[in-house]
């Protein structure tokens, strides 16, 4: 029997290559191996330009890595924003398949009451009939 697909795997299925790219990347650049990594090459970046045992290919203060930074910035900056606007269309998806699971428990629980408040009187029904029996019998 196959499986019905979440929400989630639906919306995972209908990204194109572009979109999973950008999420890639943002998650990429929101983790701490991409801070630490990129620490690690400002540092050595910085200290083979300070000591020059080669060339100071940029000497300080620094105006190529300054550079590098900025046009990091600018194709990071709406990359980011790409995925988050994915992830708030996903939270909109998740939101409304809860709403409509809640809806749907709703309804059921509805239903349910409805018949146990059915069972409650034809025990009821019960009750006062085997009384009435009773107590024509009694007479």
């Amino acid at each position: 029997m196959k499986a019905k697909k979440n929400w989630h795997a639906h919306h995972t299925e209908t990204l194109n290559f572009s979109q999973r790219l950008a999420d890639k990347v943002a998650n990429g650049m929101g983790s701490w191996n991409f801070i630490i990594i990129q620490s690690i090459l400002v540092v050595l970046w910085m200290s083979l330009n300070i000591v020059g045992f080669v060339s100071h290919w940029d000497t300080y203060p620094f105006i190529l890595l300054n550079l590098l930074f900025s046009t990091q910035a600018a194709y990071a900056a709406p990359i980011i924003m790409m995925s988050q606007n994915r992830q708030s269309a996903r939270d909109r998806v998740q939101a409304e398949a809860d709403y409509q699971t809640n809806l749907d428990a709703k309804l059921e629980i509805e239903e349910l009451t409805k018949k146990l408040n059915s069972i409650e009187i034809d025990k009821l029904d019960k009750i006062i009939r085997m009384l009435d029996e009773m107590k024509n019998n009694k007479n």
